[in-house]
């Protein structure tokens, strides 16, 4: 899923504002916090002896989502014996709420798929992205590790997966970046394998339309489906998968769902057991080492031993309030993000009393989101359709609207003290409305009244009116507008240069032109829909090295005990390299902490 604000025609110009935008997201708040110095509270973890075992594994894994599934596999392939445990009564995690996009680069599915990648090239772009947040030793450990993890995972379960072919890297124009993508996502999978286990996978963000199976790549075309030739055909396409599947009473699972159902199933034939209702209380610490996990099963607390290692992969701290209030900007909402409910930060708490250092808790895997009544809605395509723009509180532009959702949402973080724009509003015409689909409601379809009465969206027939409505200067906002037609019509966006990276243009309107990012807004009536800062989940977490171990302060590696996924601090650091930079680092640090622990037993 994306992020910036440019400055320049040309794509090497505007580079180092993306850089800036980037570096000012971690002001102030980059920098390793090691429990103890943070609250002066926190004493190290002590042993539980006195409490019931549950049972005694080579390696505990906390959480199931795609790092901890891909970690327990590891293990178990290893010949280690491996137990996962759960929070939530299903599995999956945030991963399967997602789109499943991957970024691996360099992999067997997207080499085979004529991707022009290189190690070299996929180091430099890394690198060029990133910059120093993260240690050069940490980036070279993604790269090196993460297609053999791709291979593993094929080889070790029913995921396959597919090139998403034009997806581009967020940062096409950096050295070593690709404009056609290097991301992909699994291939259809069919629920039926997982048997009665099914019933534990955790839903979908947003459900799939009934009867079709949809690809996260399908999305950019289905907005289209009424006004693209293609659009129609590859709604065609969906539509026919589902009816093949039905007719073979088949499950069909796509995007999320298929990756954890994938995983899910490589763990069934592996015969790794995962305990789901589980939570994760403490982790058990003797003479300095984690050997263990305190977890809650059946009302009553228990201690899992672990002889060689405890991989957490429990995820972000996104519905914490507290810990968001404690380390991130304001305003910040557990309603903003669509990260999975049972992600309060639990593991991340208890690696810091067990004396782990903490970095990038400042930050998230931002992307604005529309405050819906039932759920955010993490908004990509309808902020970069043709025919809508972003202002904030003065009624004026802000960002360019087609960036990387990520670095849209640093900007608003940045601007707000002294320019109000949380929130700030997408104002679109009926024009727009009339061509795109928006979220799940079809072309010329009336909104539910719900949004309309959860003040998430308003609708005037005139500019002026609708200004009234969302309380920004009337004269203010006419002037953007008619301003930002002015661009549209000369196809140049001179005041945040809209389509002049290749990403931009990944959910626009072929047909448009000069510029397929930039529409005029003409048709009444007019919409406005709120945006806030939301995100897939935080990235702050565990300071973890190459080999996923938890390090102190002062960088010592805590004997036993390891990290992966939003547990641990993003090998992304504060940027976003392209779409599945969360997942795809979340299953590659697992594959390593696990061969770390197999390595370091001597199996």
């Amino acid at each position: 899923m994306s992020e910036h604000a440019e400055s320049a025609h040309d794509p090497a110009s505007h580079r180092p504002s993306r850089r800036q935008v980037l570096r000012g997201a971690g002001a102030g708040a980059g920098v390793l916090l090691a429990s103890g110095l943070a609250s002066g509270l926190l004493e190290p973890t002590p042993a539980y002896a006195d409490v019931p075992v549950l049972g005694e594994y080579d390696v505990v894994v906390i959480g199931s989502g795609a790092s901890g599934m891909t970690a327990a596999l590891t293990a178990a392939k290893r010949g280690l014996s491996v137990v996962v445990v759960e929070k939530a009564p299903t599995f999956g995690g945030s991963a399967a709420r997602s789109g499943a996009g991957v970024w691996i680069p360099n992999n067997e599915v997207i080499l085979a798929a004529g991707v022009p990648d290189t190690p070299a090239l996929a180091a430099e772009y890394l690198a060029a992205v990133v910059g120093s947040d993260v240690p050069l030793a940490r980036q070279q450990s993604f790269l090196q590790h993460g297609p053999a993890m791709i291979s593993f995972v094929m080889a070790n379960s029913p995921l396959r997966f597919r090139w998403m072919e034009g997806y581009s890297d967020y940062y096409p124009e950096l050295p070593g970046g690709m404009p056609n993508g290097r991301s992909m996502e699994p291939d259809q999978i069919d629920g039926n394998i997982l048997g009665a286990e099914l019933a534990h996978l955790n839903p979908p963000y947003l459900a799939t339309p009934a009867g079709l199976v949809v690809f996260s790549a399908d999305y950019k075309w289905l907005a289209l489906s009424l006004v693209n030739a293609k659009g129609a055909a590859v709604a065609a396409e969906c539509l026919a998968r589902g009816t093949a599947a039905a007719l073979l009473g088949q499950k069909p699972l796509t995007m999320g769902q298929a990756l954890a159902a994938g995983l899910r199933a490589g763990l069934l034939s592996a015969n790794v057991p995962v305990w789901l209702n589980t939570p994760l209380v403490d982790l058990n610490v003797e003479s300095g080492a984690v050997t263990g996990a305190l977890v809650t099963q059946n009302g009553a607390q228990g201690l899992v031993k672990a002889r060689y290692g405890v991989i957490v992969g429990s995820g972000g701290f996104e519905h914490n309030a507290a810990m968001r209030n404690q380390y991130q900007q304001q305003p910040i909402g557990t309603s903003w993000t669509v990260g999975a409910k049972e992600n309060t930060g639990d593991g991340i708490q208890a690696g810091q009393r067990a004396g782990a250092a903490l970095a990038l808790m400042d930050d998230a895997w931002w992307g604005p989101a529309i405050p819906l009544p039932d759920q955010a809605y993490f908004c990509l395509s309808e902020r970069t359709l043709p025919g809508g723009l972003i202002i904030n509180a003065g009624g004026s532009r802000f960002v360019n609207e087609g960036a990387p959702y990520s670095d849209v949402v640093h900007v608003m973080y940045q601007r707000n003290p002294t320019a109000p724009d949380i929130p700030a509003w997408l104002i679109v015409d009926q024009n727009y409305r009339n061509r795109y689909l928006f979220r799940d409601v079809a072309p010329t379809l009336p909104f539910p009244d719900s949004w309309y009465q959860a003040d998430a969206v308003y609708k005037a027939w005139t500019i002026d009116l609708l200004a009234g409505q969302i309380g920004v200067p009337a004269a203010a906002l006419r002037s953007t507008v008619s301003r930002f037609n002015g661009f549209a019509l000369t196809g140049n966006d001179t005041d945040f240069h809209r389509g002049v990276s290749f990403y931009d243009h990944y959910y626009t309107d072929p047909a448009v032109v000069p510029n397929s990012c930039l529409a005029p807004l003409w048709e009444p009536p007019f919409y406005a829909f709120k945006i806030v800062p939301g995100d897939l989940g935080t990235k702050g977490g565990m300071v973890t090295d190459a080999r996923a171990r938890v390090l102190t302060a002062d960088g010592t590696a805590i004997p036993g005990l390891y990290a992966a996924g939003n547990a641990s601090a993003a090998v992304m650091g504060h940027s976003y390299a392209g779409s599945g930079s969360t997942i795809g680092p979340a299953m590659t640090f697992g594959y390593v902490a696990a061969n770390d622990i197999a390595d370091q037993a001597g199996v």
